[in-house]
C-alpha cells in the first residue's frame, strides 16, 4: 500500500525571498486587529463583565425582538440578547441591586417564569453569575497567565538557542494572539475565559511547531557551516514541511468536526483555535524563521560549537585506538 505524501520528497519552496512580503502582510493583520480591538472592543462574558447570563433555546425560530420585549417590560434592567443559532439566545443581565443570597434565583426565576409563560417548550441549558469583583479578578489573571506564557516560551527561546531565535519566537506569537483578538472583535463572538484557555492552547500549539523548526535550523548551522543564511533556512523549513501540514490538516480535521457538532457551546472555543492552527502554521513557515535573517542570526557562534563537537569526538576516537588491550 502506497502512504499517503501530502508534501512530496525533495519539496524546496523559496520561503525566505517572500520574507518582505509576509513581513509587510504581518505588520498589516496585527495592526488592523489592534484597531478593531481598539475600535469595536470585544464582546466581554459574563466572566469578565460580571453579571447574570441565561442561555434558552426555543423549540422552533427563537423569536428576538419578542424575547426583548418580553424582558425589557419586566423591569430587570438592561438586557442585552445574543443569538447563537436559529434555536438559542443568550440573555445577560445586570445583577439585581440587592446583595441578599437569594436576589439572583430571584430574578433568574422571574425571567425564566415569564419567558416560559410567553414562549411554551422553551428550555434553559445554562445559568451563570459572576460578580463585579470577580470578574475583575479574571481579567487580570487571563491577561497575566497570556503575558507570561508568551514571555516565558520567549525565554526558554533564548536560552535554548540565541537571543534571534526567542525574539522572533516572541514576536510571531503576539501576532497569533494579536490575530485571534481581532477575530473576536470583527465577529462579535462572546470572549470569555473558555477563549482565554483557547488563546494559552494556541500559544503552545503554535510554540511547538517553531520549536521543531528552530531545532532543525540549529542542526543545520552545524551541518552546513558554509551554506548562505537564506538557504539553510529554505533547507530546514522544507525538511520540517511534512510534520508541520500534516499536524496542521489533522487538528483542523478534529477541529472542524467539533465546529460543526459541537454544539454553539464550544463554537467561539473551536473558532479560536482553528484560526490559532492556520495563523500559528503561516507564522512559523513565513515570519518567525524568516526573521531570524533580519535579526542578524550569528552563525560564527554555531561554528565555534560544531568544531568543538568535532574535536571531542576525534579525542574520543583517538583515545579509543590506543586503549591499552586486555
Amino acid at each position: 500500500m502506497r502512504l499517503l505524501k501530502i508534501v512530496p520528497d525533495n519539496t524546496n519552496i523559496g520561503f525566505v525571498r517572500l520574507r518582505g512580503i509576509a513581513f509587510a502582510v504581518t505588520l498589516l493583520l496585527s495592526l488592523a486587529s489592534v484597531g478593531l480591538v481598539a475600535a469595536r472592543g470585544l464582546n466581554l462574558g459574563v466572566d469578565f463583565v460580571g453579571g447574570l447570563l441565561i442561555e434558552a433555546k426555543f423549540p422552533t425560530a427563537a423569536p428576538l425582538d419578542a424575547v426583548r420585549e418580553r424582558i425589557d417590560g419586566l423591569d430587570v434592567g438592561e438586557a442585552s440578547l445574543q443569538s447563537f443559532d436559529p434555536t438559542t439566545i443568550s440573555i445577560r443581565l445586570p445583577l439585581p441591586r440587592s446583595t441578599d443570597e437569594g436576589a439572583n434565583n430571584a430574578l433568574v426565576a422571574k425571567v425564566e417564569g415569564a419567558l416560559s409563560q410567553s414562549f411554551p417548550g422553551v428550555r434553559y441549558n445554562r445559568v451563570e453569575t459572576v460578580s463585579g469583583k470577580v470578574s475583575d479578578e479574571l481579567i487580570w489573571k487571563g491577561v497575566l497567565a497570556v503575558f507570561l506564557a508568551i514571555a516565558g516560551i520567549a525565554l526558554f527561546g533564548v536560552f535554548r538557542f540565541e537571543w534571534q531565535f526567542g525574539v522572533s519566537t516572541f514576536v510571531s506569537i503576539l501576532h497569533d494572539v494579536l490575530m485571534t483578538l481581532g477575530f473576536f472583535a470583527l465577529t462579535r463572538l462572546e470572549f470569555d475565559l473558555n477563549i482565554v484557555a483557547a488563546v494559552l492552547t494556541i500559544v503552545g500549539y503554535s510554540i511547538n511547531d517553531k520549536i521543531v523548526i528552530d531545532d532543525r535550523i540549529r542542526e543545520n548551522l552545524r551541518k552546513y557551516r558554509q551554506m548562505p543564511i537564506g538557504e539553510l533556512i529554505d533547507l530546514s523549513v522544507n525538511e520540517t514541511l511534512p510534520r508541520t501540514v500534516m499536524t496542521s490538516l489533522t487538528i483542523l480535521l478534529a477541529l472542524v468536526s467539533l465546529l460543526l457538532f459541537g454544539g454553539h457551546v464550544l463554537r467561539g472555543f473551536t473558532a479560536a483555535m482553528i484560526l490559532g492552527v492556520i495563523v500559528g502554521t503561516y507564522s512559523s513557515i513565513y515570519v518567525s524563521s524568516s526573521l531570524l535573517i533580519s535579526l542578524g542570526i550569528d552563525k560564527s557562534r554555531f561554528k565555534q560549537v560544531a568544531a568543538a563537537s568535532d574535536s571531542r569526538k576525534a579525542a574520543r576516537a583517538n583515545a579509543e585506538r590506543i586503549a591499552p588491550k586486555r
